[in-house]
């Protein structure tokens, strides 16, 4: 297992922002939309071979040239005060069929981000996903904070449209992250890093399924741009929020009444929390996800 540098930059006081793909590839579209956006530079990879199978096959006049990996690659930005430096992954080492990287491989794929971290001198890293919430898909998506150290609790109650984990309504101070989005924050603190996983909220109806929350995306990015103080293009995020929206509403028009009956509850939940009447049962969640999923079996016709 080695990482391969194609240059070694010469970074100040700089902070990582690493994500991997997730539900709704909600923290890998906000870090990668990012990176894009500051034109970050990349600079190393690590090397597939002990992580991942090929995932294509290049064919030119008829004949296999090469075959390719999911890539795991760094790039860099210097910005002049807390330079920064990304890492995407396109895939999670995952073993046995499981969706999520777990067992030997996360822990190894971890340690070699945080090696390229700690080379550098990186005070600070973030990680992002995705919180499933009972919202609806029409409201704003929160972002949910989760860091690896009781010293960032205070800076993170600052930062706007973000709530701890711990603190959501319903969630009785406890939570998980699964894959290495929640993985690497339990290793950096092994190694003395401050760590924090930014999620941003999709619904929970929409958890299964196989399209990008671009809504949640844009939460990230405003706040990360906001915690690290740089100017970030937010067009193209916008524009596909509101083309995903458009999606959304024309599939929630085919929904049964009795079903949009039950999602439209959503939308009172964060308006009657502070009322104490806000959050939904866990009977009322499986109800609606049990009812999208028969829905969705018979083909989208309603009966």
């Amino acid at each position: 297992m080695e990482i391969r540098y194609s240059s070694e930059p010469d970074l100040t006081n700089p902070v990582m922002i690493a994500s991997w793909p997730g539900i709704g590839n909600i923290g890998l579209i906000a870090v990668d939309s990012l990176r894009r956006s500051v034109d970050a530079e990349k600079f190393a990879y690590i090397e597939p071979w002990e992580f991942f199978y090929p995932n294509k096959a290049v064919i030119r006049d008829g004949q296999l040239m090469d075959i390719m990996f999911p890539s795991s690659a760094f790039y860099f930005k210097k910005t002049g005060r807390n330079d920064l430096i990304f890492f995407i992954g396109e895939e999670q080492p995952a073993e046995g069929g499981r969706v999520y990287a777990e067992g030997n491989k996360a822990y190894a794929m971890a340690n070699l981000v945080l090696n390229v971290a700690q080379r550098f001198g990186c005070h600070r890293i973030y990680t992002s996903g995705a919180a499933v919430a009972p919202i609806h898909h029409t409201m704003r998506s929160g972002v949910w904070a989760v860091p690896n150290s009781p010293d960032l609790l205070d800076e993170l109650k600052k930062y706007g449209n973000v709530m701890l984990m711990s603190d959501v309504e319903g969630r009785e101070g406890r939570g998980n992250i699964t894959g290495l989005n929640g993985l690497l924050l339990g290793v950096a603190h092994r190694r003395g890093i401050e760590a924090v996983c930014m999620m941003g909220e999709i619904p929970i109806y929409l958890q299964g399924f196989p399209f990008p929350y671009p809504k949640a995306s844009k939460a990230v990015i405003e706040v990360l741009a906001g915690a690290l103080n740089i100017t970030t293009d937010m067009d193209s995020i916008s524009q596909l929020s509101v083309q995903s929206e458009q999606e959304l509403s024309n599939l929630y028009e085919k929904l049964p009444a009795e079903i949009k009956d039950q999602l439209d509850r959503l939308k009172q939940v964060n308006a009657s929390a502070s009322e104490g009447t806000g959050v939904i049962t866990e009977e009322d969640k499986k109800k609606i996800l049990d009812d999208i999923d028969k829905f969705f079996k018979r083909g989208g016709e309603q009966h």
